[in-house]
Order: structure tokens, then sequence, then C-alpha cells
């Protein structure tokens, strides 16, 4: 990374744009990473990961929102953590980030009351929020894994990204992949709906003991972060297991299931799937993906694994 540099902080929409638009003009590639702060190095992997996909000069935005449309109102929004003033710091002593998009709200809210138009709620409706009433669905691939237990999730994901796509209006957007889901729901978006914009999948980063970096291993006792070492360990034995030549999935799913618990984590899913349509596998017979969300302790935490089939 460069020495450090102080980037502009920009709040206001059509700010925004306009930034853009003169970083375009300058001759250089606009490069986004979309965040909802409270960064680690996780995140900034992903601004390294910017600058080195564009193939010359490049202006790097990072934007800071807490999308409220992707938790339902059960969850975590209202203890999501936040350091703003420390975001930008880590931002700046990356010298690599031009601009810092952080807009007050996204969303037009109105006054309407939640659950009138039926189904599952976001914490943006149960707010009150239905004026804004327009939502992204990629149908296929946000049904399971994480879409099961979170049903506006993807809904909320594909929403706001695509508002964010037009605001910033990047020619480069970076998502990690430790959000498996995600980012293909992501990819598949930009492709259907033909966004001018090259989606790049950057690799987990994980700490020293092998934990996958997020925002919510904070909420993690000592106790509890040492149990959920037992994600990212059964994920490397199960494909150790799968290279080595067994590649039965329910076999390797049930092995990580049984680790898990006998952690002391509670399973949401364990799931082995096609790496690019998220279609379940029998057998890992081509490239797959394999998907964990597990709780330890009030944390629910997500990993994965890619494994490309034995020739």
């Amino acid at each position: 990374m460069a020495a450090a540099h102080e980037p502009e902080v920009i709040r206001d929409k059509a700010a925004m744009r306009a930034w853009s638009r003169r970083r375009r003009a300058e001759g250089k590639a606009v490069a986004f990473v979309p965040t909802m702060g409270f960064l680690h190095d996780g995140h900034l992997s992903l601004i390294s990961t910017a600058v080195a996909a564009a193939a010359g000069p490049v202006a790097v935005v990072v934007s800071i929102y807490v999308n409220p449309s992707q938790f339902a109102p059960t969850e975590d929004l209202a203890t999501y953590p936040s350091d703003f003033a420390g975001d930008l710091r880590k931002l700046a002593a990356t010298g690599a980030v031009a601009a810092v998009f952080c807009p007050p709200d996204l969303y037009v809210r109105g006054g309407a009351g939640a659950g009138e138009s039926g189904g599952a709620v976001s914490c943006l409706e149960d707010a009150g929020g239905h004026a804004h009433e327009t939502w992204i669905r990629v149908e296929q691939l946000e049904k399971g894994l994480c879409g099961s237990s979170r049903p506006v999730f993807f809904r909320g994901v594909a929403t706001v990204v695509a508002k964010l796509f037009n605001i910033v209006e990047p020619d480069i957007a970076v998502f990690g992949k430790k959000d498996y889901q995600q980012w293909r729901v992501i990819c598949r978006m930009v492709r259907d709906l033909d966004f001018a914009i090259e989606i790049i999948g950057s690799e987990i980063v994980r700490e020293a003991d092998g934990l996958a970096m997020s925002s919510r291993n904070v909420h993690l006792s000592c106790e509890e972060r040492e149990k959920a070492l037992s994600i990212s360990r059964s994920l490397a034995n199960a494909r150790t297991t799968a290279l080595n030549g067994n590649n039965h999935g329910q076999q390797i799913k049930d092995q990580i299931v049984q680790t898990l618990e006998e952690a002391g984590g509670q399973v949401d899913y364990v799931e082995i799937v096609e790496q690019e349509s998220l279609t379940p596998v029998v057998r890992i017979d081509r490239p797959a993906v394999i998907c964990v969300a597990a709780w330890f302790g009030k944390v629910r935490l997500i990993d994965n694994i890619e494994i490309q089939a034995p020739s």
C-alpha cells in the first residue's frame, strides 16, 4: 500500500455520482468496495484486490452503510458494531482509498405500517418504510443456505447493492468470498440486469488461528471464539477428505455437523453446492463449495471452502 492518505468523505448521493464521473473523465477506473463498516483486515484486503484488478490508474471508493433492509426485525441491526472514526483511520492508512461514501440513508421513508404487503419484512419496513417498495430478487440463488433462515436478507442485499452501483457508477466492484452466496447473488444480478461492472470475488482472510475474519467476531467470548475454530478446522479436514477420494457429500456433511456440535456449536446449515449455481451436489465430482453457518453463543458465523474436483 502507498503512504497514508486521507480519503474524501462524501455523504450526498449526487455528490458521489459527480465525483465518480470526474475521476473517469481524468482517465481513472472507479473501483468500489461496499462495506457495513467496523472494518478489519478482511475488508482492507478487498481494497488491495480492487487496486490490483485495475489495468491502469484507479480511484477506489469504499462505502460504509449498515443496510436496514437486509435485517429482519428479530436480527442484530441495533447491535451491529460501528467505529466510523476508526474506519477512516484504517482507510487512510492504506493510502489507496480516494473516497468514502457514507450516506445517512439510502431509502425513502414512509408512514405505512409494517406487513401490509404480506410475507417477511425487514427492519426498514418494520420501522414504517413502505415508501420504498421496489426490490430486486435473484430468485433461485437466494434460496437455501443463508436464505433459508434469513428470508429478507438477499432481497435487501441485491437492492442496496444495485442502488449503490447506480450512485457510485463503478467499473469494478469487489466482494469477499466469505459471504459466498452473497457474492454469487451479486454476480448473477449484474449479469442478468446488464450492469457494466466487473465483479471480483476476493479470497477469505483468516486470523492466525484460522477463524474467518468477521465484524461479528468481536461479540464472541474467549471460550466461544476457541470453540468457533471448529468451523475452519472441520472445513479444512473435509476438503482433504474430498481430495483424497472420499467425495460422498452426505458423509462429509455429517462429519462437519458432528465436529461443530461436539465443540458446542448450534448448526444452522452445512451444505455442499456447485460453485456457480449453488445447487446441492451428492458427490464432489465437479467444482464445489462447502458452506457452513453455525451459532456459538449468540453469534452466528459463516464460513466456506472451495473444492476443485480431483482430476
